[in-house]
């Protein structure tokens, strides 16, 4: 097996030793022709992981759906999405369980690709929008019209879509120098991070005790009482950015070897750059407006999602279908794990998060990595 990251150019392959077995190309990414000229790379172990990924997250939506006071078995479920259930079936089902679920998918989903494309921006696997300082800026930007302006939930989610494209503005301006470095972008953000965290507390501080209530409740990050309001505006983001990001998938696979090395394969670096980060602002943005700050999904899934694919690049398609699953699976646990008493999918996407990264920091210090 080669390493993820080695190219055919940047390391001819050794010959192989005398009397060993030459390795396998069942694997190896194939060229696939379409009408009209064009052929496609596809990597046969991505795209199974893709579809398994697809399949994972839409059971574990069912079993979700069928979850709560009014149990549901999951052939009752699917029955009536293709409806043929009972009159009661199809009000819990359609009107109350399938936006939640829908909302699961697309922020796990926003969450997931905006990870993706500021840890391959930033070169970094710690450059995640939730730890250098947008999903902060989101979250500023609702607690401000919580707190100052005691609006409602329309104006909450306006509030945290400004504060979060407020943040990326600032972010990309201080970390500008004849363009923009990874890591001095990394290095920004949790600057910025720091700065508005404190803008967090002393909001807190200063709201009286039913705004701070309402502050903290929305902190924690829930997909409870979401309905098809909800679901319109994620879908719509969705439908318009996704298909320009998976465009740019190949000049962002390119950045990743350096701005040098993507300009001399012909990529408009400054531009793709401002194009993608737009895109992954927007992303954590509409997200956090949606279900608040969750934690650790767009820091986790592409990573994840490049274990499993075992391919070099963002992995954009695996990584959305990863952010889903996890959320989706977040949002079961909080519901199933406590009956009567339902957590916030934050805590539970915290502590999954959390055991993660533990993970990942012994596995990379026993291979000697850190």
């Amino acid at each position: 097996m080669t390493a993820p990251h080695t190219t055919a150019e940047q390391a001819p392959a050794a010959p192989a030793a005398k009397g060993s077995a030459r390795p396998s190309s069942a694997g190896a990414p194939k060229a696939v022709r379409v009408p009209g000229g064009l052929s496609l790379r596809v990597d046969p172990r991505a795209a199974l992981v893709c579809v398994l990924l697809a399949a994972a997250a839409f059971a574990v939506a069912v079993v979700l759906i069928g979850t709560g006071d009014f149990p549901m078995s999951f052939g009752d479920v699917v029955s009536t999405l293709l409806g043929n259930g009972t009159a009661a079936q199809e009000f819990i089902v359609h009107d109350l369980r399938l936006p939640r679920a829908l909302v699961a998918v697309l922020v796990g989903a926003s969450l997931a690709l905006s990870g993706a494309i500021f840890q391959s921006l930033s070169r970094n696997p710690l450059g995640s929008p939730d730890v250098i300082g947008f999903g902060h800026g989101s979250t500023v930007g609702a607690l401000t019209v919580i707190v100052l302006f005691g609006g409602d939930t329309l104006a909450v989610s306006g509030g945290a879509v400004a504060g979060g494209l407020l943040t990326g503005v600032l972010v990309y301006a201080l970390a500008w120098k004849r363009g923009v470095q990874g890591f001095r972008l990394v290095l920004v953000g949790i600057g910025v991070a720091a700065v508005l965290t404190a803008v967090i507390h002393f909001l807190i501080t200063k709201a009286n005790l039913v705004d701070a209530t309402r502050a903290t409740l929305w902190m924690t990050g829930s997909l409870d009482g979401r309905d098809w309001a909800q679901v319109g505006p994620l879908a719509l983001l969705c439908a318009v950015l996704m298909p320009v990001v998976f465009a740019h998938g190949r000049p962002l696979r390119m950045l990743e070897m350096g701005d040098d090395s993507a300009y001399s394969l012909g990529v408009p670096v400054e531009r793709t750059r401002v194009v993608l980060m737009t895109c992954g602002v927007l992303f954590i943005a509409v997200a956090t407006a949606a279900a608040g700050p969750i934690a650790f999904v767009a820091l986790s899934a592409p990573q994840l999602a490049r274990r499993l694919t075992r391919s070099p690049g963002p992995n954009l398609v695996a990584a959305s279908l990863m952010g889903a699953a996890l959320l989706l699976v977040a949002d079961w646990v909080a519901t199933a794990a406590f009956p009567g008493r339902q957590l916030p999918v934050g805590v539970v996407t915290g502590v999954l998060g959390g055991c993660y990264l533990l993970w990942l920091l012994v596995t990379e210090r026993r291979a000697g990595r850190i």
